[in-house]
């Protein structure tokens, strides 16, 4: 693993630091996603993000600064509270995720990028990460990590019970906010290279695995950031070895992390159940 990685730094640093800092960041972030049981918040964000980056590039504006508006807007309108019996905040989202999936296609398809770009522009390439993406990157989500690690406990108060946590006196309003303005941050910067399904599979993925392997906050967060990271380093790795479109090969070794984590936990618990039938039958 040591030499693969020396090998990916030497050819490609900035795709390397990049996504080692996007799959923790996202990864830990995802994990409060799925305590909230907010996924398709996730999806729909990196969508909205991709929306902001086409409009940017046929506005001819930074894409970064076109996915930072548009995905701060959804996340302001997402704060708002949703009385009504009849749109439910998940009907909203599903609007929201299906406009600006449609715009994104509509704004490419007359902006007269070639094949090779509007690929890029829809669906991101890691192994594409430039000097001022990697700056961006660093830029937005470092203060995200600083930010998650100070406002942990709260946070955490605010997404697994919120009526008690305003018995303790948490603002929960303001929290709540707080966390989905970190990840609309951190999905604007991450999409242009990511691309929207890295991005969802980081938020989703990776925290669902840590989530098997145990139930302790600290420990389940080192578990998605390692997941999240060691799979984008072998994706990467892979992707260049057999000449395979970067972003999809980390989302299936990703995957596969998923699939094995379920599969040893399945073990430990047939191991377990065969143990204590065994001291049954002899007691």
């Amino acid at each position: 693993m040591l030499e693969k990685c020396c090998t990916l730094f030497s050819l490609f640093p900035q795709a390397l630091l990049a996504g080692v800092i996007i799959a923790a960041v996202c990864s830990l972030l995802g994990v409060f996603v799925i305590l909230k049981r907010v996924v398709f918040i996730g999806i729909m964000l990196s969508e909205v993000a991709a929306c902001g980056i086409a409009a940017g590039m046929v506005l001819g504006i930074h894409p970064y600064l076109g996915a930072g508006i548009l995905t701060l807007v959804a996340v302001a309108l997402l704060a708002q509270s949703f009385e009504l019996e009849r749109i439910p905040r998940d009907a909203i989202l599903g609007v929201i995720f299906v406009l600006a999936s449609a715009l994104s296609i509509l704004l490419v398809s007359k902006s007269g990028f070639g094949l090779e770009e509007v690929k890029s522009l829809l669906y991101g390439d890691l192994i594409l990460t430039t000097n001022k993406d990697l700056n961006i990157i660093v830029a937005t989500l470092a203060p995200v990590l600083v930010w998650l690690i100070v406002t942990l406990r709260p946070t955490l108060y605010t997404f697994l019970d919120r009526e008690a946590a305003k018995l303790l006196g948490v603002r929960v309003n303001l929290w709540e906010f707080g966390y989905f303005f970190a990840l609309g941050l951190a999905v604007s910067a991450a999409s242009k290279v990511a691309g929207a399904m890295l991005v969802f599979c980081y938020l989703v993925v990776a925290p669902a695995a840590a989530l098997v392997l145990s139930r302790r906050l600290w420990l389940v967060m080192c578990a998605a950031a390692f997941i999240a990271i060691a799979c984008t380093l072998l994706g990467l790795y892979e992707s260049i070895a057999q000449d395979l479109p970067t972003n999809q090969t980390i989302a299936v070794m990703t995957c596969g992390g998923f699939v094995l984590v379920l599969l040893v936990k399945a073990a430990q618990w047939l191991i377990s159940k065969s143990f204590l039938l065994s001291r049954t039958r002899r007691g």
